[in-house]
């Protein structure tokens, strides 16, 4: 069983980095009234908030939970909406998460600082007849037991508070979710327990599978982030999960990974999904889970940012508004009206446009177009080289890579998933961890990039030269272990491969074997003469999402060779948009 194999560590104290103006341990109800702020930098509250703090809820199992619950002044009964994540529900004036809305170049001020760190507002969401509860989860803080990340047990914990909270009496009876990042994970544990009182989901970007997008992406032991969210987080009194040792203890998909995927089928509640193309964490995980929902009342939103800055965009939280109006307080305000997906289209030049209606992702109107490498005169092409051709570079020298470019003479749009398919080789070695970047270059071959955050200062520039992906957008991207190239029948798309990440096939000398890598969806405008170059190579070729991660480094050696042409016609497939 997966429980067998989870691995703990002792949790620590939470750090007064990490302490909030309301993370001392102080139960009992008070009121908050208009005009209060928490501290100079904040918002102030636009009416009287109910605060109701350190509430206790004990689980099914006996473990006892503490939350804080803001809500309106009154008698009416009230939806809820819940934040469920390990950060501490009062760090919401914690230098770290200060430093955060620093990081991206948001204003402390457009928050009340009453709100968990990626999670909704109180000030705003009080003020129009919602209740916010803010937990902290089993393990954290002074809640009891030992926290787990990203599992199961969160969603059965969460159903737990949930039919806690409809029993209230402040309560309407329903209750929803919303949050990015962890806040959204969780909310596909949640949903997929069907308590019988949750009515609508928003998760706002965050993996859907903690193998493929946390610690073992394209099968290479990438554990940089897990790390900070390891160690950095889960702060209590008892024990925490070890992500860490159960990813090398168990590098292949075992039950206790499958246990860290929600069972998507069971969510049937209506879901607002909010996806980006340039999260290297959050994007795949965003799109397979929403792809996979059972909801048949599901939209989806692509934006063309970063999540903080949207998600505490006032424009897209009156939208949530209205999500939430329709399906937690039955008003009729023609939400159903809404474009099951809203998508923008990347431009990289200051052009983007944003809310593109359509009825699917990818639109109706992408054909799927094959791109064919040429190792001769390093080119991609729509018709596939009668002559085979080799692309080959040496692991350890400079430059450690291969590109292809085409140029397109007509206004071009890609809106879908791109995939690779390589025919590839290893000399002096039996394995090759491979990077692939799609990147899009202007008439003259200059790579152009653009900030998804308001934060574009000289320290900015420095920390995205290399790295830092959530702040600066370079293309999409994709990473592949060829030795964990067989792919999952079940899961696998047409667009979109999937890998079964259950064996090693390690490669003989001389053997030329086919995969199939998939990259982050895409939404990028071509204007005539610009160019898209594609890039294969034994480097991380974006580094990391976040400063300060550790770095991962392809464990590979000797050369790595990629066939083209004739019987092996490597390319790569592009979801063009068609009119």
């Amino acid at each position: 069983m997966s429980d067998d194999q989870k691995m703990f560590v002792p949790s620590q104290p939470l750090p007064a980095g990490r302490t909030g103006l309301l993370t001392e341990f102080a139960p009992g109800t008070r009121t908050l009234e208009a005009g209060f702020r928490i501290a100079p930098q904040f918002k102030e509250l636009p009416v009287d908030i109910v605060f109701e703090k350190d509430v206790a809820v004990q689980l099914r199992d006996g473990v006892t939970i503490h939350t804080d619950i803001f809500r309106p002044v009154g008698t009416d009964p009230v939806p809820v909406i819940v934040a469920w994540s390990p950060y501490g529900k009062g760090q919401g004036t914690s230098v770290s998460v200060m430093g955060v809305f620093g990081l991206v170049g948001l204003d402390n001020g457009i928050v009340s600082g009453l709100e968990k760190f990626e999670g909704p507002d109180p000030a705003y969401w009080c003020a129009r007849g919602y209740a916010i509860c803010n937990p902290d989860i089993r393990g954290v803080v002074d809640s009891e037991g030992d926290s787990v990340l990203w599992d199961r047990q969160e969603g059965r914990d969460c159903y737990d508070v949930i039919e806690w909270l409809a029993e209230q009496e402040w309560c309407s009876g329903k209750v929803g979710m919303s949050g990015t990042s962890y806040l959204a994970v969780s909310q596909w544990f949640t949903a997929a327990e069907q308590p019988p009182h949750l009515a609508a989901i928003n998760p706002w970007e965050g993996v859907s599978d903690v193998y493929r997008d946390l610690v073992m992406r394209g099968g290479m032991p990438d554990t940089g982030f897990a790390r900070q969210l390891q160690e950095g987080s889960f702060f209590g009194k008892n024990r925490k999960e070890d992500i860490l040792a159960e990813a090398d203890a168990h590098p292949q998909m075992t039950e206790l990974w499958e246990n860290k995927i929600p069972a998507f089928e069971k969510i049937a509640v209506p879901a607002y999904v909010v996806a980006s193309y340039s999260n290297t964490l959050h994007t795949a995980g965003t799109f397979r889970a929403w792809r996979r929902i059972g909801s048949e009342e599901k939209w989806l939103r692509i934006h063309n940012s970063q999540e903080w800055p949207d998600y505490y965009d006032e424009a897209n939280v009156d939208d949530l508004r209205r999500f939430f109006d329709h399906f937690l307080r039955g008003e009729d305000n023609g939400w159903e009206q809404t474009p099951r997906v809203r998508y923008s289209l990347l431009d990289l030049e200051g052009g983007d446009r944003v809310g593109v209606a359509a009825d699917s992702f990818p639109p109706a109107e992408v054909v799927p177009t094959k791109f064919y490498l040429d190792g001769r005169i390093r080119n991609l092409t729509t018709t596939a080289p009668a002559d085979a051709s080799e692309a080959a570079y040496v692991v350890d020298s400079n430059p450690n890579a291969v590109s292809f470019i085409t140029r397109f003479d007509d206004e071009t749009e890609l809106v879908g998933y791109p995939k690779a398919h390589l025919w590839v080789e290893a000399r002096d070695a039996d394995d090759l961890d491979l990077f692939v970047l799609v990147q899009k270059l202007d008439a003259y071959g200059t790579p152009l990039q653009a900030f998804t955050v308001p934060n574009q200062t000289a320290r900015a520039h420095d920390v995205t030269e290399h790295g830092a992906t959530i702040l600066r957008y370079k293309g999409s991207d994709g990473r592949l272990r060829v030795s964990a190239r067989h792919l999952n029948e079940t899961l696998s798309t047409q667009d979109v491969p999937a890998h079964t990440f259950d064996r090693v096939e390690k490669l003989s000398a001389g053997e030329v074997v086919d995969v199939e890598i998939d990259l982050l969806p895409i939404g990028l405008a071509f204007h005539a003469g610009e160019q898209l170059r594609f890039v294969i190579s034994s480097r991380n070729l974006l580094g990391t999402m976040m400063p300060g991660i550790r770095e991962y480094v392809g464990a590979n050696e000797g050369t790595h060779v990629i066939h083209t042409g004739g019987e092996r016609a490597s390319y790569l497939q592009l979801p063009v948009l068609t009119r």
